[in-house]
């Protein structure tokens, strides 16, 4: 027990010793000076711009004019164009459904009917009116015969036995040397001894009878329903056989002439362009982008008009541009890859696009990535080799670009657009790659 005790003292002496002499072997390291390094960033060249700030924001496109085809009178549909069907384009003046005119024939000829009986209601009146007035004139005759007639009596009863015919028995009662009764007699008679009472009467009869005959030819002539102009059928709900009532819907026609996009702007977008709520603005260009298959297509447009009041919901302004030739006006954007087989697509509707409206002009303002505008609109800057924070004031901003104005921005500045965990004002900085440049 002893010598095994003995036995593990030394070894682990000579354990000790191998060890202490292995340290005494080893090399000594060189001794380095450590060198702080600055943070590596990238940067891109800053550029003052002065002119037009296009305000960009995005909007759908919906119809300019849209007009509901309905029926105007009652009847069956006994035929329906194969063009009005929802998806297709009709031609203007076209006919697109005619309902069963046999009821409305049929209005028509006796309205046509009844304008030949007042025809010869009117020419028979006319003629009474004119032998009528014969009568009276050999009535007058008669009188002034009678007046200068030696025999007052005589004269009297011839000229009494004519007017009995054509005066009321009142007329010829009266005494006839009173001269006040003169022009009442004379009236009464031209009144009602002429018949031109009837004759109006039967010429009103008449017009009432060509103002049916004309709505009759109206209501036949809107058995045939035409599109108003050309466009694009976006519904329709109309079958040969079908009943349809006065003022049922049938189908809704909207116009290819030109569209519109509806836009919200913030207040501050709204206010970079110039007489917009003045109603100034109109006719002010813009441009409208649309992504189809992967390439942008733009159409050129115009601002057609603006709200006055700003929406409840949104607190913005609502703005309509016009796209004129919406079908083929579109042009592929210069500087992209792909096959334009076929040329531009029509601008669809209900799409949502992007617009550029010019806006008003600016003495200085500087075009940053919506990427390098950091929280609390700030951009980051090297200026000899050190970072500078500088404030800015944010004129219009899109998804890739921003516009912004700043008092302390110089033209050889750099923007930086990577990031920093802790930057600091006058932080050195390492600029990478061909940023150094």
């Amino acid at each position: 027990m002893r010598n095994q005790l003995i036995w593990a003292l030394g070894i682990f002496i000579a354990a000790i010793a191998i060890a202490a002499f292995m340290i005494w072997l080893r090399p000594v390291p060189d001794q380095v000076e450590r060198i702080e390094q600055a943070p590596l960033v990238e940067a891109t060249a800053l550029k003052v711009s002065s002119g037009a700030i296009p305000v960009i924001v995005s909007g759908t496109v919906q119809p300019r004019d849209e007009v509901t085809i309905g029926a105007e009178v009652s009847g069956r549909l006994t035929y329906v164009s194969s063009s009005f069907r929802e998806g297709s384009f009709v031609s203007g003046k076209t006919l697109l459904m005619r309902i069963d005119p046999a009821d409305y024939l049929n209005q028509v000829r006796i309205a046509r009917a009844d304008v030949a009986a007042q025809d010869v209601a009117v020419l028979q009146a006319r003629e009474e009116v004119a032998i009528a007035q014969d009568d009276l004139a050999r009535y007058s005759a008669r009188e002034e015969a009678r007046r200068t007639s030696e025999s007052p009596k005589a004269g009297n009863a011839a000229a009494n036995g004519s007017a009995t015919r054509i005066l009321p028995p009142t007329a010829l009662s009266k005494p006839q040397n009173n001269g006040a009764d003169k022009p009442t007699n004379a009236k009464r008679a031209s009144g009602l001894a002429t018949r031109e009472p009837q004759l109006r009467s039967a010429q009103a009869a008449r017009e009432r009878a060509a103002a049916s005959l004309a709505d009759a030819q109206l209501s036949l002539n809107r058995t045939r329903i035409s599109a108003p102009f050309g466009g694009l059928v976006s519904a329709e709900s109309a079958s040969i056989g079908t009943f349809v009532q006065a003022g049922q819907a049938l189908g809704t026609i909207v116009s290819t002439n030109a569209y519109e996009v509806r836009l919200s702007l913030t207040q501050d977008e709204a206010s970079l362009i110039p007489g917009l709520l003045q109603g100034t603005g109109k006719n002010i260009r813009a441009d409208v982008y649309y992504d189809y298959g992967g390439l942008i297509y733009r159409w050129t447009a115009f601002v057609d008009r603006a709200d006055a009041s700003l929406d409840s919901t949104t607190r913005n302004v609502e703005v309509f541009l016009r796209v004129p030739s919406p079908l083929t006006g579109g042009k592929l954007v210069e500087g992209q890859d792909g096959s334009t087989e076929g040329g531009a697509p029509p601008l669809l509707l209900g799409a949502f696009v992007e617009a550029q409206i010019s806006g008003a002009s600016r003495d200085s303002f500087v075009a940053v990535p919506a990427s390098a505008l950091r929280p609390g609109n700030e951009i980051w800057v090297v200026r000899d080799n050190k970072l500078q924070i500088v404030p800015v004031r944010v004129i219009q901003r899109s998804d890739n670009i921003a516009y912004v104005t700043a008092a302390n921005v110089q033209q050889g500045d750099r923007l930086v657009t990577s990031s920093l965990t802790a930057p600091t004002n006058n932080m050195p900085v390492r600029l990478s790659g061909s940023d150094k440049k």
